[in-house]
């Protein structure tokens, strides 16, 4: 039995957000605003918990470890439609999986993965819940602002 490589690239078109030219800077400004407090937030709770002592457990490993993923996962798509939006351009490049590794289970364990998953896990909305990771901030945040 033969098989073949049937990899290939593909696109998206993003028809959900505005064709009005003018409203391409707010567009922009938005979500650049959303990626910013994101990756900024993130790297608060991985701040937080490794220099706090008292979070030094493996639920905390794992929320820093959470919140770094994040940060990789909102990296890959939302500067690209940064780009896109500043360009006029609606497509986004997506890079397919091979088609024999290819089947339907997989991608329904995949959607419900990035679709349901990802979200309930997202450490910064855990992190601001956490009365532990609310003191380290503060910890964190009076430091910083001491100068020691």
């Amino acid at each position: 039995m033969e098989t073949e490589n049937y990899t290939g690239a593909a696109q998206f078109l993003l028809l959900g957000l505005s064709q009005d030219p003018n409203l391409q800077p707010i567009l922009f400004g938005v979500f650049l605003s959303m990626y910013l407090v994101t990756v900024l937030g993130n790297l608060l709770i991985i701040l937080a918990i490794s220099s706090d002592s008292h979070l030094h457990t493996p639920m905390y490993f794992f929320l820093s470890n959470l919140s770094f993923t994040d940060i990789c996962f909102i990296s890959t798509t939302v500067p690209k439609m940064l780009v896109n939006i500043h360009e006029h351009n609606k497509a986004l490049g997506v890079y397919l999986s091979s088609a024999v590794t290819h089947s339907s289970r997989e991608s329904s364990v995949a959607s419900v993965m990035y679709t349901v998953v990802t979200p309930m896990l997202n450490p910064f909305i855990y992190s601001l819940r956490n009365k532990d990771v609310k003191e380290a901030m503060g910890r964190l945040l009076s430091r910083a602002a001491s100068g020691s």
